[in-house]
This record gives structure tokens, sequence and C-alpha cells, in this order.
């Protein structure tokens, strides 16, 4: 089961793997009509198409029914269809499109291709008009992929929903009649990879918002070394959150704090972290909001107890990485789901994580685990993502940190763990790949760290 938001994230990478849209609408069409003809041969059909890719399925479909007796009504008058693909489809069909009859008196089988995914929010008037007069009509009435105003108080009432690739989320039998799933050709890494679609999940600030509203982070890390935090954290403000604080010892506060003008800097007493500072930063977490824990944190026994005991305890969004992972060992239990674990292969093992078991030992523990890789692994216990940017050059020391970064700004903003963990994996990626063209294998983590931005600006242009 997919959520609609899924669903545009595939046909997205999809299109990146050399599938067109215009390729997926017109298998969608295909399947569809087999559907008819194989069940309704010789009936009287009508499609009732709105101007989006739902009424470009349903043009796909009349098109491919030659034999039979099919005709095209729209919801939208045609000029608002702006889609060249769904125009080529509507046209290809060769049916003239009429408007929408006052009933449905001469029709056998009603197909609803009005709104699919792309609906939001409460029906137009024009839409809600179809859907009162699809109330009193009593031959068959099919779906495509998703009823018309699904989710809404005015909804078409199919007996019949033919969904594509996936059933889509809430989506039920007294919802949607006999559900029946359509293959669509759809490649099946559009689903079990990331790709550039997954940016389709990342949270856009709206035009009002103002400081702490895209994210407040708390980074708890340094001591025996001051880098990894600062990286930690120069991701993540790159990666768009709004306040970014690193809790470091007394020790480094002056390293970490002369890294960067735009970070705040917390310090705490001596040169390590230790169960003397568990309140301290459990209440300024909940004042961020969100924590990223284990940069550069070292492996002090007293420092050990700390990262156990907060991190057993922790009440916000959480990432834990690097010495902060080595500290949990084989029984740790996530304090709830709202935790990213972001091991490498040693890191995972001592956790209690055996290779390729990812998907089981996120169950077990309760959380999101990055595995980190050539191949990266992603998964909550439910689902397993692929992440397969990147470059070999980025082995160097702190591209982890900057992962790390990446990852806990997206859970600052708002994202679900397992979304937040994939995006990331995908973005890290991409900024390794960019600062490769750049740097050859001469490159630093902070190259990847300013690539960030670069990786944004080229999958979020248009989205402002």
């Amino acid at each position: 089961m997919i959520s609609n938001l899924d669903a545009k994230v595939m046909d997205a990478n999809a299109e990146a793997l050399g599938i067109s849209v215009e390729a997926l609408m017109g298998n969608a069409g295909k399947a569809v009509a087999d559907y008819l003809i194989e069940n309704y041969h010789g009936k009287r059909f009508a499609f009732v198409c709105g101007h989006g890719n739902n009424g470009g399925d349903g043009f796909a479909a009349a098109g491919q029914m030659k034999e039979e007796n099919v005709r095209i009504f729209l919801i939208d008058p045609v000029e608002k269809i702006r889609s060249p693909v769904v125009k080529g489809y509507l046209d290809k069909s060769g049916i003239k499109p009429e408007p929408l009859p006052h009933s449905f008196s001469d029709v056998d089988v009603l197909v609803d291709c009005g709104l699919g995914t792309g609906q939001n929010g409460d029906l137009r008037e024009a839409y809600a008009d179809f859907v009162f007069q699809s109330d009193g009509f009593d031959g068959v009435k099919i779906s495509v992929d998703m009823p018309t105003g699904f989710g809404s108080n005015i909804r078409f009432c199919p007996d019949i929903t033919l969904t594509l690739h996936d059933v889509k989320q809430f989506m039920e039998r007294k919802n949607c009649g006999n559900i029946v799933v359509l293959n669509i050709g759809m490649p099946e890494e559009a689903s079990d990879q990331t790709g550039p679609g997954d940016f389709l999940r990342y949270p856009i600030p709206e035009k009002n918002s103002h400081k702490g509203r895209n994210g407040e982070l708390l980074i708890i890390g340094g001591g025996p070394y001051f880098g990894a935090p600062a990286l930690a954290a120069m991701a993540a403000l790159r990666i768009g959150t709004d306040l970014v604080t690193v809790a470091v010892p007394e020790s480094v506060y002056h390293e970490v704090a002369c890294t960067n003008p735009t970070l705040m800097v917390h310090k705490v007493s001596g040169d390590h972290f230790k169960m003397s500072h568990f309140e301290e930063l459990s209440d300024l977490a909940v004042r961020c909001g969100c924590v990223l824990i284990g940069p550069g944190i070292g492996t002090d026994p007293e420092t050990v107890e700390f990262v156990k005991a907060f991190a057993k305890e922790c009440s916000v969004p959480m990432v834990v990485d690097a010495d902060g992972l080595n500290a949990l060992g084989k029984k740790y239990k996530a304090p709830h789901r709202y935790v990213i674990l972001t091991p490498h292969h040693k890191e995972y093992e001592r956790i209690g994580g055996k290779e390729d078991d990812v998907y089981i030992r996120a169950n077990v523990i309760g959380c999101t685990i990055l595995l980190k890789g050539p191949t990266d692994l992603i998964s909550d216990g439910k689902r397993l993502m692929y992440n397969k940017t990147g470059c070999a050059a980025m082995t160097g020391a702190g591209t982890g940190d900057v992962l790390a970064g990446i990852t806990a700004g997206l859970l600052s903003k708002g994202m679900e763990p397992y979304d937040a963990a994939c995006l990331a994996a995908y973005i890290s990626g991409k900024a390794g790949e960019k600062a490769f063209e750049k740097r050859s294998y001469g490159l630093i983590a902070t190259d990847v760290a300013d690539c960030i931005s670069d990786v944004l600006l080229e999958h979020l242009n248009g989205r402002n």
C-alpha cells in the first residue's frame, strides 16, 4: 500500500530511469482497456475525464477500445488540458470529446477518470456535479486509480476501482468497491531505490514562515574531536535547517565556535560528556526539538554512560551516529520511532546487526536504520530502500558526519524518519558526486558539505 505522494515519487523516479510519463500513461491505458474489454465487451462505455493525468489515463484507455462503443466526456473545457502528453492521448484516441451530459441513461459502464493521486482538498463545483450526477446511475461504475473525491465528503462511489501499480493508502472495499491492481510497467527500481522523486518530500518553507519554523537542531558531540560536530552542523545548515546549536565540552568550545559564525555553540564543563550533563542537555534537546548525538564524542567510559542514558530517554526526534552508536550496545531499544541510526558496517555489528539484516534489526530496535556502504540500505522494519548515489572518493574522514547532519536536519524540518533517511542518503551521495566533478579523488568532507546547496538548487528548482 502506498500514499498519493509515494505514487508521485515513483513516477518521477521512473522518468529519471528512462520510463517517461507518456509510456506509463500508455501502459495504464492499455491495462484499463484490456480489463474493460475482457469483462464488458459489447457494452456502452462513457469515460468521464478531468484535465490532468488521470484524465490522460482515460484518454489512453479509450483510444485502445476501437471495436467498442466508447464516448469521452470532459469535466472541464478542453482548453484546461495543459499537459502535451495528456492532450496527445486525447487526440490519438480519435474520439471527439463531449461536455458532461444531463444523464448517463444511454451508458452501461461509467468510467471515472476525474481525479487520481493529484487531488487535494474539496472538489471543485464541476467535479462535485459529476459525482452527484453519478449517484443515480444504475450501470457499472468504475474508477481508474482512485475514485474522484476520495478522502473528501463528496466522492464517486465505484463498484470497482482499477488502481495502478499498487493499492493507495486508505483504499478499502467500502470506499472503492472491488479493488483490482493493474500492472503498468513501473520499474522495480522506481520504488525500491532512492531517486530525484524523493525531493517531492522535501518540506519547502512557507512564504510567511519565520526563524525556527524550518527546523531547530541540537548536535551533541566533540571532546576528543571538534571537526566532526562542526561538519555535521554545517551540513544541517546547508540542508535548510534554520537554527543549529552545537553542544560541546569547554575544551573544544573555541575551536567549534570559530568554524563558522552561523553556528550557535553551547559549552558544557570539562573535556568530555558525562552524566552530570544529562539534565542540562535533555532540557536543551526539548527546546530545540531534535537532536543528533555522537559526532566526535569519543569513547570515554563516562561519555559512554551518558550516551546510553540519553539515547534511551530522549523524548524528541533523534539521530545517533559515530561513537554515539558504539555506546548503544546490542540490546538497545529506541524510546520512540522518531530515531534514526546511521552506522557503517563495523558500527552496525556493534549494535547487533548482521550483514543484510537491516530490515530485521530496524524492527527489533524500533527505529529507522541507514546502513552506509557502497550501496546504502535504509529500513524502518517495514520497508527497505537502496541508495546508489555517491562515489568511491567519499571514503575520507568526515563524510559520515556530513550525512548525519543532513539526516538530522531533514528530521528537524518535520520529515518522517524513513523518508528523511532515504532523502539524506540520496542528497549526500549526489553532493559527493558533484564534489568529485570539481576535486576528483582529492575531495574532502567540506567539499561534500559545500555541494549540498548545489543539489538542492538542481532538484528543487521550480518548487519555490
